[in-house]
């Protein structure tokens, strides 16, 4: 996502930011990806992966949620279709040839469109996952109902598919920081409200997508940080300041980004940011 949240998977409106690609996909493994760890823990738990599970995931990025299911013993294939450096750092995790792949463990990665990680010598997938939260951008169900058009005809019949969407807004203290990205990109149409995931935005995708829902959770993933300036460069990670960016400058989103983070420092100069995210089971017909 561009470096994206969460999408890797969703398209920006308006001007590419101007913003250093490479730093931002390290800032996003380094410090970002690794909030929807619970996440990913809970849903791989409700599931039971492991060996004889053969995951394909959506929007991919760094690979952190796919190392995580290898490291349980199943066949993992990653796709990721808007960001080639949150790809390149995914092969320097995963790839047997990569110095710092770990022992064991064997991917498949595509910088393109599901469709194309098809392999004769590849059963059907067994569990599609797509992690990336939606329900801030314009548009973000759109490019999630594409990647999963293409992702579906994929897996065997009765696969699970997961999808993932933020929390109610009284329950992500993020959403006030997420303010700052909206307000910023479009002032005049700003009206201090911040669009989370509707409670069906999930089983409509799914709808679209000709699945059926089969269960839903919702997890904490607390955002922290180590101090204001982690959480700067892991926010701007997400790619959800960019069009902000791209209206104003960096530096003015750095500045007011910060600002937005005081209410959250504890008295150690750390920050902490509860948030609930919401996932969707819904299966393969």
């Amino acid at each position: 996502m561009t470096p994206t949240l969460v999408r890797q998977h969703l398209p920006h409106a308006g001007p590419a930011p101007r913003v250093d690609l490479c730093a931002r996909a390290r800032d996003w493994s380094e410090i970002q990806e690794r909030m929807l760890v619970p996440l990913y823990e809970a849903v791989y738990e409700r599931l039971e992966v492991g060996p004889g599970t053969r995951l394909l995931g959506l929007g991919c990025g760094s690979g952190l949620a796919l190392l995580m299911a290898a490291s349980r013993g199943a066949e993992i294939t990653g796709v990721e279709c808007h960001s080639p450096e949150r790809l390149a750092l995914a092969r320097d995790r995963l790839l047997p040839e990569a110095p710092e792949a770990p022992a064991g463990v064997e991917a498949r990665l595509v910088e393109d469109c599901p469709e194309n990680v098809t392999d004769t010598r590849t059963a059907p997938y067994t569990l599609v996952t797509a992690f990336e939260p939606i329900g801030c951008l314009a548009g973000d169900s759109e490019g999630l109902a594409e990647l999963l058009a293409g992702a579906v005809p994929l897996a065997e019949h009765g696969a699970a598919v997961v999808l993932a969407g933020w929390g109610p807004p009284e329950r992500c203290t993020t959403s006030s920081v997420l303010r700052v990205a909206a307000r910023l990109a479009d002032p005049l149409r700003f009206t201090g409200g911040w669009r989370p995931t509707h409670r069906d935005d999930l089983e409509e995708v799914a709808q679209r997508a000709g699945l059926k829902p089969d269960g839903s959770g919702r997890v904490a993933c607390p955002f922290g940080y180590t101090g204001p300036r982690s959480a700067v460069r892991g926010l701007l990670s997400t790619g959800l300041f960019d069009a902000a960016i791209a209206a104003t400058d960096q530096a003015q989103v750095e500045k007011e980004l910060t600002e937005a983070l005081h209410p959250h420092r504890r008295p150690d100069g750390t920050v902490w940011m509860p948030n609930v995210f919401r996932y969707l089971i819904a299966r393969v017909p």
